[in-house]
Formats: C-alpha cells, structure tokens, sequence
C-alpha cells in the first residue's frame, strides 16, 4: 500500500477534464479531486448529469481509469452556513447533492468547509469570531455553535446513508478552523462520517504545528492536500490577520465568485503569508515527514496538490509541486 498523490483540478479549471487529467499524468499524479459546487464552479464534474444516469456515471469513471487515474474526492468548499440568501442554502444544496453523488460514484470522500453562521438569528452577514474576550462573543460563538450542531448532525446522518465521508477543510472564517475546533464538531454531532481534510497551509499561516495536528486529530483525518504557506515580511507589522485587502471591481476579469454578487478581494502587495508551490515554503524533509504522519493513520489515504500559488502558471506551479512531492515520498 502507498499514498495515493495527486491533485485537485480547479487550478486547471480552463481545460477540459480530459486534458487537466493528462496535465496530471504527465507529472506523475494519479489521484484526482474534482470541484462540484460551493464558492467554484464544476467545470470538471457535470453533477446534475451524474446524479440522473447511470450511464454517464459510467462513462466518467472510465475517463479516470482509462488513464490509470482514481477519482478519490468531490470538493464542494463554501459556506452552508451563511445567512445571505444567495449564498448559504445553495453551498448547503451543492454539499448534499455532492454526497449523493459520491455515494452514486463509489467515491469515498467529499471535501468541504464547516461554514460561518451570522452572529444572531436576526444576522445578515457571517461573522467569525476570533478572539472571544469579550463576554458577547462568548454569546455568538454559543449560537453559531449551536447553528453548526443541528447542520452537521444532518450532513453526517446524509454521508452515512450514502456510505460516504466529509472530510472538513480546517480553514479560517470557519467555525471549524483548527484540529480543537474539528473534534468538537465531532464530539458536538456524535459524528460517524465527519472527519478532517488535512490542508497544512491554514494550519502553517496561524502558527500551528502540522504533524503535531495530524497526531492529535489521529484517525480523524481522512484525506489531505499538499498546499504550501510561508510567511512573508510583511508579518512584522500586519500579523497573520491582517485586514489590509482591497476591492476587485465587478467588471474584472477572471474574479474568483464566493455567492451571488460576491466574490474574491485583493491581497495587500506586502503581504504577512500568502501560499506558494510545495516545497517553497517548507524544504522537501519536511513534506517527508508530513507524508510519514499521514502514513501512519492510513497507508492509502489521498494526498492532492491544491496549486494556488501566484508566482507560477497553473502548470509550472503544479509541475514544482509534484516534483517536490514525489521527491517527499520516495524519502519514506
């Protein structure tokens, strides 16, 4: 048995599947994970498609095989819990309709955010709470809790009956954005079919110890992302979070969505992190290690490539991270 490298494909979400598949083989991937709704579109999954046929299903399966590739993980990443509207219910319809496909699909995992409710029941906005010193945030966090609570128990009763696993992006503006937070989401929910996706960049950026999180969490990982984070000078003054973005006007090309009317703002040019190529950030010893740890709870598990560095196209950034990957685990 060995871990399954590989990549998630919305760094090529230009292409069509069959040659972002063939941009993954040529560097040695052979696990993929596609996009299937949330803040992205799924240029590389036809969902409503795959849940009414059979034979479709069929048919996209095959483009993975025939290459000697496995389709290990639907990555439905947004914010169900939000209380916009344009926003929330939807991320919350694509992260059921992507459990049914993947239980439809035979794949295992479905990867995802826990979401960010609104600070009351009368809330317009998600807020997230960072450092509750303030009695009142003691208040927010005990009601968004209990929004998570009542979600969660749903998704994981809907992944158990699809015989699948969400796999939760530990990721900031989340309730859930830390290994402490994750387990008790777990504990909270009673959860069976609830775990972790272990993305160390979030993890890197916030200070925390990487392997030391994969230990603690133990067998509630259940699929990972190679995706680096390095902090940057900018850090001296504008701590890791930082505020100092800007606006990207609506008449941008190629703005990233994150609802209806909202989408992706600008980093400051002096940022305090930002994500670069695995390997970059940290050398190729430590990947070996992270790989090690991984290892540990699952021989098998999915490790993919999110390249979202922006020093490098779509392909020499995935084609860097490979390479360092590959050369993390042949050390093992």
């Amino acid at each position: 048995m060995a871990l399954k490298l590989g990549a998630y494909t919305a760094c090529l979400h230009d292409r069509p599947l069959a040659e972002a598949l063939d941009v993954l083989r040529e560097n040695g991937l052979t696990s993929v994970e596609v996009n299937t709704g949330g803040f992205i579109p799924s240029p590389h999954c036809p969902v409503d498609l795959l849940l009414s046929s059979a034979t479709a299903r069929d048919e996209y399966l095959a483009a993975f095989a025939d290459r000697g590739m496995e389709l290990t993980g639907l990555n439905c990443n947004g914010n169900p819990l939000n209380p916009l509207p344009g926003v929330g219910p939807k991320h919350a319809d694509d992260l059921r309709r992507t459990i049914r496909l993947a239980g439809l699909l035979g794949v295992q995992h479905v990867v995802t955010m826990s979401g960010t409710p609104g600070s009351d029941p009368d809330a317009k906005y998600p807020s997230w709470v960072v450092n509750p010193w303030d009695g009142v945030y003691m208040d927010v966090l005990d009601y968004q809790w209990g929004v998570a609570v009542e979600f969660w128990k749903e998704i994981d009763a809907l992944a158990r009956d699809n015989d699948v696993r969400v796999a939760i992006e530990m990721h900031p503006h989340n309730v859930v954005f830390s290994p402490v937070t994750l387990r008790r989401l777990v504990d909270e929910t009673g959860a069976t079919n609830i775990g972790a996706e272990m993305d160390p960049s979030h993890l890197m950026w916030q200070g925390m110890d990487v392997v030391a999180s994969i230990k603690w969490l133990g067998p509630l990982v259940f699929h990972a992302a190679a995706k680096d984070a390095t902090l940057c000078p900018g850090a001296d003054i504008r701590g890791v979070l930082d505020t100092s973005f800007t606006r990207v006007p609506a008449d941008a090309p190629g703005k990233v969505p994150t609802g209806y009317g909202f989408w992706c703002n600008a980093w400051p040019e002096n940022p305090a992190w930002k994500f670069v190529a695995v390997g970059l950030g940290h050398d190729v010893p430590y990947w070996t290690e992270f790989l090690r740890a991984l290892a540990e709870i699952n021989p098998d598990m999915a490790v993919n490539i999110e390249h979202e560095d922006a020093a490098y196209s779509q392909t020499e950034g995935l084609a860097l991270a490979a390479k360092n990957l590959h050369s993390a685990a042949s050390a093992l």
